[in-house]
């Protein structure tokens, strides 16, 4: 992914390993963190690995490597790894991890709102975040913004950006589900707006085929077989309508300013569906960040957020690190 981060100022420069699972969403949430300190993280993926290829594979880090100014991971399967890295430097470098870890021993932690627990609050190194972290920021929303509108509303008409994704144990994307997105994009496009459809890795072949039938001069949908044009969709947005089942999505949108709405779709009972309702309802009923979809893309005013940053003055706060 090309650069989208503000880049960072500081008076020494900081070696930083981004260490996190096979999954762009935490990989995200560690450079876009680590970004401010370091402008090239050294990425360090944990795959998994079992039986001889485990015994067969190379280390995640060597002694002989530079040693890290700070290690940041997400995810539980880095936590022992990074662990053993801070120890074989000496526990020189700063730990940081981006939930709530299974093992102690980081320096600093940092929690998502909804998965928060009243016994963290004594934690003198545990901090409250909103949503997750990422690597979209306002001023590089606001940079492209000129250029994606030229591409996708040469006339400058509305824009509205709707992003999907796929089932994850909390939702489904069941013919219920895929009526109500469809439904929702043909509302929008009688109402006058621009539509430009993102899927992600986890949206199927239903959805992506249900999706493509709504292609029109006035809707765009990304088809997987050109490179992503998320970003530029982001940057050229009014407004959004976002499938409940991601908190990045909502998260990046949220940097822009721009009102952002949530989808319902089909509830699946259980402890993971609690923890995204816990979610839209601190966007929605506590924060006021974001409002549930009824019908129409209203505007309405809040400060764009951007926890990338804020997490990482806290950290250069606390590290006692000259100020950007």
């Amino acid at each position: 992914m090309e650069s989208t981060y503000d880049p960072p100022v500081l008076q020494r420069p900081l070696r930083v390993w981004a260490v996190s699972e096979q999954k762009i969403g935490t990989l995200s949430q560690c450079l876009g963190v680590g970004r401010y300190f370091d402008p090239t993280p050294l990425e360090k993926i944990i795959v998994p690995r079992h039986g001889l290829k485990r015994l067969l594979a190379p280390p995640i880090f060597r002694r002989s490597e530079p040693e890290p100014d700070i290690l940041i991971s997400c995810g539980y399967r880095p936590e022992k790894p990074v662990l053993k890295a801070k120890r074989a430097f000496g526990n020189r470098p700063i730990a940081i991890h981006l939930q709530r870890p299974e093992i102690e021993g980081y320096d600093y932690v940092f929690v998502s709102r909804h998965d928060w627990t009243d016994e963290l609050s004594s934690r003198s190194n545990y901090f409250p975040m909103v949503g997750v972290p990422h690597r979209l920021s306002p001023h590089v929303i606001e940079e492209r913004r000129a250029s994606a509108r030229a591409t996708y509303s040469p006339d400058d008409g509305k824009v509205a950006g709707v992003f999907v994704g796929g089932a994850n144990g909390a939702y489904e994307y069941d013919p219920l589900a895929l009526n109500s997105i469809v439904g929702a994009v043909t509302h929008l496009q009688e109402q006058g707006w621009r539509v430009l459809v993102s899927t992600s890795r986890r949206s199927s072949e239903a959805t992506l085929e249900q999706l493509l039938r709504l292609r029109s001069d006035r809707v765009q949908v990304w088809d997987g077989t050109l490179p992503n044009p998320y970003l530029d969709f982001v940057a050229a947005a009014d407004a959004y309508l976002i499938a409940k089942d991601s908190i990045t999505m909502p998260c990046e949108a949220l940097a822009s300013g721009k009102p952002v709405y949530s989808l319902d779709l089909t509830k699946i009972q259980g402890p993971r569906l609690e923890k995204f309702e816990r979610f839209h309802s601190d966007l929605q009923q506590t924060l006021r960040l974001t409002r549930p979809f009824e019908g129409s893309l209203e505007p309405y005013d809040y400060e764009p957020l951007n926890e990338a940053a804020r997490l990482s003055a806290i950290i250069r706060d606390e590290m006692s690190l000259p100020a950007r």
